[in-house]
């Protein structure tokens, strides 16, 4: 049948008006128009809801009941129109968030307790994750990629840039000595990403160009495990300042080859399915990350 509610809303309101006139001023329309969508209701039900004479309009025995089905359908999709504007006020419900380990730990998670006092109808599950997932296939709302992207079935927004530095522990440093140049690194234990093969292209200017391929000796998938090897003084290291800021500012891993070393900055985007309307849950989420990372 497929009532709409175009002539849902002309029968309660030629009902309440009193005629087809006073019901199309009412809903902004023509009286043709209200009074064509009347008449496609009645076809559609195959009865007749209104009387109508020369001088007023009247409900039928079967008007009468559909009337008050009618107000209730009104007023349930009036009721959810409210409840979704009160969600875009105070955005709730679950967020899914994904991002690689690194990220999540020394990026996201210190602005969570923040973000949860800002917003707290939403609830947060964080997933961690070192490659690039399926969003649709892990019902996730947002994830957060770290490079190039690629996935143009994807909107994404940029959230902000991080440098990339080679670092070494003190400890390591003291035992191992400090290279001065780049070709010196070919004497160090040089720790690596087992994939994607491009992170262990380090951003080192010297005869072979503005980046150095590395042979490592030791690799990880994770980012985060690198760090803990190289805190572990267990050699040099070529990482993101988002998870290396504090330990520079402790001392606990120190830059070398400052010199030599490309200014590159790895885009950080947070990535998420193309939608008419940006649910209020992620968009809140999006401007909090991009105001206090950007």
């Amino acid at each position: 049948m497929k009532t709409t509610l175009e002539e849902l809303q002309a029968f309660v309101a030629v009902v309440e008006s009193g005629s087809l006139t006073a019901a199309a001023e009412r809903l902004g329309q023509t009286v043709s128009g209200t009074s064509r969508a009347l008449a496609r209701l009645e076809k559609k039900l195959d009865t007749t809801l209104l009387r109508r004479t020369t001088r007023r309009t009247e409900l039928t025995e079967e008007g009468q009941g559909f009337l008050l089905r009618t107000r209730a359908i009104l007023a349930s999709i009036e009721e959810a129109e409210e409840h979704l504007a009160a969600r875009r006020q105070q955005p709730a419900g679950r967020l899914r968030v994904n991002a690689a380990t690194p990220f999540m730990l020394h990026a996201v998670v210190p602005l969570v307790p923040a973000f949860r006092r800002a917003y707290p109808q939403i609830t947060l599950e964080l997933d961690t994750d070192e490659l690039n997932i399926d969003l649709l296939a892990r019902r996730t709302d947002v994830a957060i990629r770290i490079g190039p992207l690629r996935d143009s079935t994807l909107h994404a927004r940029p959230l902000c840039t991080s440098r990339v530095r080679v670092l070494a522990s003190p400890a390591y440093l003291e035992a191992r000595g400090k290279p001065r140049s780049v070709q010196d690194l070919e004497r160090h234990t040089l720790l690596g990403f087992t994939q994607p093969e491009s992170l262990n292209r380090w951003p080192l200017r010297g005869a072979h160009g503005d980046e150095w391929p590395v042979a490592p000796a030791l690799t990880a998938s994770s980012g985060e495990t690198l760090r803990q090897l190289a805190l572990q003084g267990a050699g040099v290291v070529c990482l993101s300042d988002f998870m290396t800021a504090a330990d520079r500012a402790r001392g606990d891993l120190v830059q070398v080859l400052a010199r030599e070393t490309v200014d590159v900055r790895q885009s950080i985007s947070a990535v998420y399915y193309r939608n008419t309307q940006l649910a209020a849950r992620i968009a809140c989420f999006l401007d909090f990350l991009q105001e206090r990372l950007g």
